[in-house]
């Protein structure tokens, strides 16, 4: 499978291990990623792809459109029964 934006992801490596995040582009041989919390739009971290599991789940656009509305998708998704 291929990374595209827009897509979430697991870190399996940093200090956000096992945190889930949502690809916002590509840098050279880097992913782009942010959550919204740690990471802002504003800001993403550029991660080693290797260091990224990929998930099914995509977002639709409008859930990245700010931070907060990231948050609460992204915390929805790793708490989908509360």
């Amino acid at each position: 499978m291929e990374l595209k934006i827009g897509q979430v992801v697991k870190s399996t490596a940093g200090h956000d291990k096992g945190d889930l995040m949502v690809i916002a582009g590509f840098e050279k041989n880097k992913v782009l990623v942010c959550d919204g919390k740690h990471r802002k739009l504003e800001k993403p971290k550029c991660k080693n792809p290797k260091h990224l599991q990929e998930t099914e789940m995509f977002l639709e656009p409008d859930s990245m459109a700010t931070n907060k509305m990231l948050r609460k998708t992204l915390n929805k998704m790793s708490n989908p029964g509360g």
